[in-house]
């Protein structure tokens, strides 16, 4: 069971697995087609598509909720079943951003109690960089019933965060990079800035110059210095919208520290009050 990180050899190796779904996740904030697009040019054998809007995320409130809400657990059962799995599906999570968006569905995943889920380490541009096998195919996917089983431990809301944003017992982690965290520059919300007591860990620090995940001691020695000995149960990630704060999760459970928890409405949802 992969349940973390998973390499390209080994996808590859198992691309036409009955019990495996390879999903591909690539998407741009700044053209929500753009991943769709790229995916009907070009993609892995299998791979079917997941579109951070209509797919991973509800539909937006105005001055109620953050940019990407999160789907109800109902909504996203009948999504992962018409993707075709089931408790018994290895699914691997890809995109083109390091692993940003893809780590949104593998934490939905997990949210709903399937732990059967890892994201391809290096993405797109490692498997392409690799040269190996593409397809413009798409495949037709049998549907099987997914049972969601909500693991209310993994999220936490805007009520909770508020109450506990200056405790020194809990830590707010943001992923956003630094400039945006400091409220330098704020190029999509409306307001620059960070939740007061957090603290910044950008989500593209998990990745080394190779382009892959950090090591497991490199991640473990990266977040004691952003969470310090704040037990990992206090330990809260959000970002913008509730996506690439998903990689810090993915990395802090990689990094064998444990299941910290994601505010998913984020600063989006949090700058609506």
């Amino acid at each position: 069971m992969h349940t973390t990180i998973i390499d390209t050899e080994t996808v590859q190796q198992n691309s036409k697995h009955l019990d495996w779904r390879i999903i591909d996740c690539r998407f741009s904030l700044a053209d929500t087609e753009k991943g769709r697009l790229a995916y009907q040019t070009s993609h892995l054998p299998n791979a079917v598509y997941a579109h951070l809007d209509e797919d991973l995320s509800a539909s937006i409130i105005p001055g109620q909720t953050g940019r990407h809400p999160m789907p109800t657990p109902e909504t996203a059962a009948q999504t992962f079943s018409n993707w075709g799995i089931d408790g018994r599906v290895q699914v691997v999570v890809y995109d083109d951003n390091v692993g940003q968006v893809a780590s949104r569905l593998w934490w939905m995943l997990r949210w709903l109690g399937h732990d059967h889920v890892a994201v391809m380490d290096g993405g797109w541009e490692r498997w392409q960089k690799e040269e190996r096998s593409e397809t413009a195919d798409v495949p037709t996917i049998a549907r099987r019933t997914f049972t969601p089983q909500v693991r209310y431990h993994t999220f936490t809301d805007v009520n909770h965060v508020d109450s506990v944003k200056k405790d020194p017992s809990y830590r707010l982690v943001d992923a956003r990079a630094a400039a945006r965290f400091r409220g330098e520059v704020e190029p999509i919300d409306p307001v620059a800035g960070h939740i007061p007591g957090a603290v910044c860990g950008a989500f593209e620090d998990n990745i080394g110059p190779d382009g892959l995940m950090k090591s497991q001691k490199g991640l473990r020695d990266r977040f004691r210095r952003v969470i310090g000995d704040v037990d990992i149960s206090h330990v809260i990630c959000y970002c913008g919208s509730g996506v690439s704060a998903c990689h810090n999760l993915l990395a802090l459970l990689h990094a064998g520290l444990g299941d910290a928890k994601l505010y998913p409405g984020s600063w989006s949802e949090w700058i609506t009050d």
